[in-house]
Parts: structure tokens; C-alpha cells; sequence
């Protein structure tokens, strides 16, 4: 059986208590993946990709955003701070960084992002270039400037009107709500997320899952998008980092595939040295919650032992 244990550390907002999740190997562990989830998620939802990963020597953690899982201790799901809230998490994100380099001293360590989470580490690596060894973009993509400009100046505006922790249904069926329209008829509203019903049901009955995210978390994350599109801060990264993309090329956040050749394109021009980019034919957008995510799993561990072990 996979140890696991539950921890916390305070927020770089000074307000919050950040939850962690740790999961070991029974064996000596080779290298710690932090997992870092998505929007109305939380990291409990990884429990099947740990065991996997510890069962190949990994130690595996990851924490709830701002606003997101038993982080939640006011509430307020879906939002992240008054203002600024996309530089808060990502902090935090570098502070469990920190934590676990010290308890795992030398060992490599890789960052794991899934949809928002990739937004995330894609600023870690602006950020703090070359203090991870490796990073894997899962469900990643890049819409067009102008849109995240609008999406950030309509959510910026309702924050400024109706008050920062407002929850905008256009904001919502214009975003998020957008992608189902990719698979009609739909038998739920979640469909765009796996093409395995079980999944999209637990995810839908997850009550840490049921929420819409506000429209200064909106605004955070169109924030977000227009700082790691940014040639400028591009080429900040550390050109040595590998990376890895993996997505379904039925994934509507990366544009079916277009948006993650979007982004790889953009890693390369900066530099990026080593940048694997695998799309999952007719996968959708959580790919290790796909009918097909042992092939996924299995596809990382070999990704992972090729860079560090070989």
C-alpha cells in the first residue's frame, strides 16, 4: 500500500492555510513529481496517478490552490485574492517546491501541471528557472491575445462592479461552459473532460468539484495566460529544462491538439532544448482520467526514466 500523509503550510497571501498531500514509495524514493491541479479540482483527485508513481520508486505531492479543496476553510471556492491572486498561488506552488527539496535534498524533482496547473507551471518556469529538473504540461493550450485580452477586461470589469468574489454565468458559459459544445449531444455538461463516463461522473458528484470559479479568479487566470505568452518573459526559462506535453487531440482547451503545438512552438522559439509533445488520438482533456490513462501513465514513467535514470 501507498504511505500518504497530509500536511499544511501557510499561504503567500498571510491568510490562508495551504493543503498538502504527500504520497511515498515503499522503496528508496528516485525523484519527487509535484502534481499541480486544475481549475475546480483539487489534488485528491490524483490518488490513481500517485499509487502508479510511487509504485515506480516516485514520491508524489501536491496541494490545494487558493480556493480550491480543503484549502477552503471561509467558503469561498473558486476564488483566489482581491488582487494578484495568479502571483499568490504560484508562490505557493514555489513554497511546497522548497519544502520538499528539503526534505528530499538532491533528488530530482519535476513539476506535473494539469490544465490551469499548466498555466501555473509554465509561470513557475518563467519565474524560477532551473530549480525544478523537469516539467510535464498535461491538458495545456493558448488562445489567441486578443481574446484573453477581452476575457481579462469583461472579467475585470464585473470584479470591479459587482465585487471581486461575483460568479458571472456568461463569464462562465463563455469559458469553461464553451468547451461541451465540442461534444454534442453531451450526456452531462463535464463530457469534454474524459470520454470514461465513471470519471466525468466523479467529478460531478465530487462536491469539492461543484463550483464555478468567480470572476477575479477569471481575471487572475487571463492575467496569468498574458504573462507566459509573453516572448519577453519566455525567455527567462531555463533552455536545459525538459519539458513534456501530453494531451488528447479531442482536448478543447488545447484547440484539439492545435493549441499544444501552439505552445511547443512557442518553447522552441525560446530556446527549449528538449521538448517531447505526445497527442492522444480521440483523448479529451483529463487524459489521466481517460479510458486509456494506464497507456498514459505508462508513456510519463518511460518520459520520466529516459531523462533521469538512463
Amino acid at each position: 500500500m501507498t504511505q500518504t500523509k497530509e500536511f499544511s503550510y501557510p499561504s503567500s497571501d498571510g491568510v490562508h492555510t495551504i493543503h498538502a498531500h504527500e504520497w511515498f514509495p515503499q522503496s528508496s524514493p528516485i525523484a519527487v513529481i509535484q502534481i499541480v491541479h486544475g481549475v475546480a479540482e483539487h489534488i485528491g483527485r490524483y490518488q490513481h496517478l500517485a499509487q502508479f508513481l510511487t509504485a515506480h520508486g516516485f514520491v508524489v505531492c501536491g496541494e490545494d490552490h487558493l480556493g480550491h479543496g480543503l484549502t477552503v476553510n471561509d467558503g469561498r471556492y473558486g476564488y483566489f485574492a482581491p488582487r494578484g491572486g495568479w502571483d499568490l498561488v504560484t508562490q505557493d506552488v514555489r513554497r511546497l517546491r522548497e519544502i520538499e527539496g528539503k526534505k528530499f535534498p538532491g533528488l530530482p524533482h519535476v513539476l506535473l501541471g494539469h490544465s490551469m496547473g499548466s498555466f501555473l507551471t509554465r509561470t513557475y518556469l518563467i519565474r524560477w528557472p532551473g530549480t525544478v529538473d523537469g516539467a510535464v504540461l498535461s491538458g495545456t493550450g493558448q488562445e489567441k491575445a486578443p481574446l484573453v485580452a477581452f476575457g481579462r477586461l469583461l472579467a475585470g470589469g464585473l470584479a470591479a462592479l459587482k465585487g471581486s468574489d461575483y460568479v458571472s454565468p456568461l463569464i462562465y458559459e463563455l469559458s469553461l461552459g464553451a468547451y461541451n459544445k465540442k461534444f454534442q449531444p453531451a450526456r452531462t455538461r463535464a463530457d469534454w473532460l474524459s470520454r470514461d463516463r465513471d470519471m466525468v461522473d466523479a467529478n460531478l458528484n465530487d462536491p469539492l468539484c461543484a463550483f464555478q470559479p468567480t470572476v477575479s479568479m477569471f481575471r487572475d487566470m487571463m492575467e496569468g495566460l498574458q504573462f507566459i505568452a509573453s516572448k519577453k518573459n519566455l525567455s527567462k526559462m531555463d533552455v536545459d529544462t525538459p519539458i513534456y506535453f501530453l494531451s488528447g487531440d479531442q482536448d478543447p482547451v488545447g484547440s484539439m491538439g492545435k493549441g499544444v503545438r501552439k505552445v511547443e512552438a512557442m518553447f522552441r522559439s525560446a530556446g527549449c532544448r528538449d521538448v517531447t509533445v505526445k497527442l492522444y488520438a480521440g483523448g479529451r482533456h483529463e487524459m489521466f482520467n481517460e479510458l486509456n490513462r494506464q497507456e498514459v501513465m505508462e508513456d510519463l514513467l518511460v518520459w520520466l526514466e529516459q531523462r533521469f535514470f538512463d
